[in-house]
């Protein structure tokens, strides 16, 4: 607890204040793209699904943000674990609308195997973590879901259809990947910016190109026949 940033701010103590700001971020991108896809005039359950994720997301990195850091120190780890699950339904949610994103070039069967497999990893993850309390879950299920659901639906799309949309949230998903090995390696600046900040900023550049390629998404290019 030594090592840990703290400031006061009206009389009221903030621990690491720039780790809770760039979660902050985060949370507000996420939001924002959330409200603009509410707003927008797109239909379809890929566009549903992304725009839950984003809902979701920021959900959980507001509750991270204020009560896994910020005013940790009034919880418990229970509190931890509640933020950790509602970020893995976010991941479940990214996963759902790549997988119907691949509606425009699969098969429908296909596209609900697809689902399927997506709840049962889902379940079997969560059960991981409640059983073992244990973050290492959670990251291997935000891995699990962005780098091999994702980003390989999305690079099946980029070969199928040179479609702009996937090129924007494969982008996304390698910004990802850079916050989760700023994670793993605890690479820090500086004290105030440490790992978890700089994991945070490569997340809301994640955020950004995601809904970037989202808004691009046409769902009626190059839809396959039911025999095919």
């Amino acid at each position: 607890m030594d090592n840990i940033v703290q400031i006061e701010l009206f009389g009221v103590r903030i621990d690491e204040p720039i780790v809770t700001l760039t979660d902050l971020v985060v949370s507000f991108l996420c939001f924002l793209y959330f409200y603009k896809m509410t707003v927008s005039s797109k239909q379809g359950k890929v566009f549903t699904y992304f725009k839950y994720y984003f809902l979701i997301m920021g959900l959980a990195t507001t509750f991270g943000g204020i009560i896994g850091h910020a005013f940790y120190y009034e919880f418990t780890k229970t509190w931890k674990l509640i933020g950790w699950i509602i970020s893995m339904f976010a991941i479940m949610l990214i996963e759902r609308g790549a997988i119907e994103h691949t509606r425009i070039v699969l098969n429908k069967k296909y596209v609900k195997i697809l689902g399927i497999v997506n709840i049962v990893e889902f379940l079997i993850f969560l059960g991981l973590v409640l059983f073992t309390l244990d973050f290492f879950y959670v990251q291997l299920h935000s891995g699990y879901g962005l780098m091999f659901v994702v980003f390989t639906i999305e690079t099946l799309l980029l070969l199928k259809t040179k479609n702009e949309a996937t090129k924007y949230i494969m982008a996304g998903i390698g910004f990802a990947a850079l916050s989760a090995l700023a994670f793993a390696t605890e690479f820090s600046i500086h004290r105030w910016f440490n790992y978890l900040s700089l994991s945070h900023i490569m997340m809301a550049v994640a955020t950004v190109f995601i809904y970037g390629g989202v808004k691009r998404i046409k769902l009626e290019q190059s839809k396959p026949k039911e025999t095919a």
